[in-house]
C-alpha cells in the first residue's frame, strides 16, 4: 500500500512531503505554532541570548519564542531551579523549556532532555531540572547523544549554542524525545533547602529576593495552615525578627512598615511599602525564616 504524504512547507520555503503519520504532522495538528521558551543566566547585554534564537528560527522556523529570564544569577543552579518550577506550569501544553545555567559548560557533565507529560525541557545535568522533577517525576530521560541533532562543530564553551538550543528546536520540529539519545536514568539532582516542621515550629529560609527587594522564603501557605489548624494566630520571624501583620495584598502595608503575605507561588515572602523589604530587614538568600503559634 503506498504511503500517505503531506505537503508541509520547508525552511527553505519550497514544499517538503512527510508521512501523514509521522510525528511531525501529528506534532502539527496539535500544535500549530511550537513555543520554545528560554532561561538563562546570560544576561541581553552580550550575543549569547539573541545566537541562540537564531539556531532555533533556522531549524524550526513556526516557532514561537519566549524568554522566561535571561537575569538569573550567574551560575547558581539552585535559584534557576526554582525560577523554572514557578514557571513552567502556566505555558501551553506541548512548551519545549531550553534551560542553561551551566557552570560545568565543556566538562564531562551530560546534555539531557526530559519529558514531564505536558512540558518538555533541554538542559545541562547539572540538578537544575531538580525542583520540576520533585513536582512532575519524568516519563522519560535521555541523554543529547545523537549528533545530527546538534550543531556541526559544538564548542566547548557554548553548547547552549550548539547542543541545547538545537535539540530543543528539533523537538518543537516534532521529533520524538528518545530520537535525541540513549535514556538516562541517573540524572543529577541537587539537594534544596526544605522546611522544616518540629515541636510546634516551622524552620525555612530566604531562597530569593526579587528586584523590587521582596523576600520569598521557601515556607509555603499549606504548611502554615497546618501548623495553625486551628486558625490560631502566628508569630513569624525572620533572622530574628517579628514581623508585625500578615497581609493579602502590599497595598495593605503602610509606609515604613514590612509585613508578611503570601505571593504568587503561594510562599511566605515579606514586603515593605513601595520599597526593599530585604535593605529594611538588612536580610540575604540563606537568612533563616521561622513560623510557630502565638
Amino acid at each position: 500500500m503506498p504511503q500517505r504524504l503531506a505537503v508541509s512547507e520547508s525552511p527553505s520555503g519550497g514544499p517538503q512531503f512527510l508521512p501523514v503519520n509521522g510525528p511531525e504532522v501529528r506534532y502539527r495538528r496539535s500544535m500549530a505554532k511550537p513555543i520554545v521558551a528560554l532561561l538563562s543566566d546570560f544576561g541581553t547585554r552580550d550575543h549569547y541570548t539573541g545566537v541562540m534564537k537564531g539556531v532555533v528560527l533556522s531549524i524550526c522556523p513556526d516557532a514561537v519564542l519566549v524568554d522566561v529570564s535571561h537575569d538569573l544569577p550567574a551560575h547558581d543552579i539552585p535559584f534557576a531551579s526554582r525560577e523554572l518550577a514557578a514557571t513552567y506550569k502556566y505555558f501551553p501544553a506541548g512548551t519545549i523549556f531550553v534551560v542553561v545555567v551551566d557552570p560545568g559548560v565543556g566538562s564531562m557533565r551530560r546534555g539531557i532532555a526530559a519529558d514531564v507529560g505536558d512540558w518538555k525541557f533541554v538542559a545541562p545535568d547539572n540538578g537544575v531540572l531538580t525542583s520540576v522533577f520533585q513536582e512532575a517525576p519524568p516519563k522519560k530521560v535521555v541523554e543529547l547523544t545523537e549528533r545530527r541533532y546538534a550543531r556541526p562543530t559544538v564548542s566547548r564553551t557554548f553548547e547552549g549554542r550548539d547542543r541545547f538550543a538545537p535539540a530543543g528546536a528539533w523537538l518543537a520540529k516534532g521529533i520524538q524525545l528518545s530520537a535525541l539519545g540513549r535514556p538516562v536514568a541517573d540524572y543529577v539532582q541537587i539537594p534544596l533547602a526544605l522546611p522544616q516542621m518540629e515541636a510546634g515550629e516551622i524552620h525555612g529560609e530566604v531562597i530569593r529576593i526579587d528586584r523590587f527587594g521582596n523576600v520569598v522564603s521557601n515556607i509555603d501557605r499549606k504548611l502554615c495552615e497546618r501548623l495553625a489548624s486551628a486558625g490560631e494566630p502566628l508569630v513569624i520571624t525572620i533572622a530574628g525578627q517579628a514581623v508585625a501583620r500578615v497581609v493579602s495584598t502590599f497595598s495593605e502595608i503602610s509606609v515604613g512598615e514590612i509585613c508578611a503575605l503570601y505571593g504568587s507561588t503561594d510562599h511566605l515572602e515579606f514586603a515593605a511599602h513601595s520599597s526593599s523589604a530585604a535593605t529594611g530587614l538588612g536580610v540575604d538568600v540563606g537568612t533563616p525564616v521561622a513560623v510557630r503559634k502565638a
